[in-house]
């Protein structure tokens, strides 16, 4: 390709890569909390509890824990995890 060796083609080029790159920041959010949904459902299937229920509950309780944080506690720390679903629960 003569991207490489002429201006213009690389200009564009540049242009598309700084397109793409932007798309690609929006897209990373987007799969890393999917990501985080599907690990704190794993774990909440173990527990007999859906996702949507589980949300709800929380919300209702007005605890304030983002999906991040859930989803580490439900894979490194299932203890903690249980006890955050049986606070909800209440």
């Amino acid at each position: 390709m003569s991207r490489s060796t002429l201006i213009n083609s690389a200009h564009e080029a540049v242009l598309h890569a700084g397109e793409y790159a932007f798309h690609g920041r929006k897209l990373r959010k987007r799969n890393f909390r999917t990501l985080w949904i599907v690990r704190i459902n794993a774990e909440l299937k173990k527990l007999g509890i859906t996702y949507r229920d589980f949300i709800h509950m929380l919300r209702i309780n007005n605890i304030a824990i983002d999906r991040k944080i859930l989803a580490v506690f439900a894979t490194r720390y299932p203890a903690v995890f249980a006890k955050i679903v049986e606070t909800a629960q209440k």
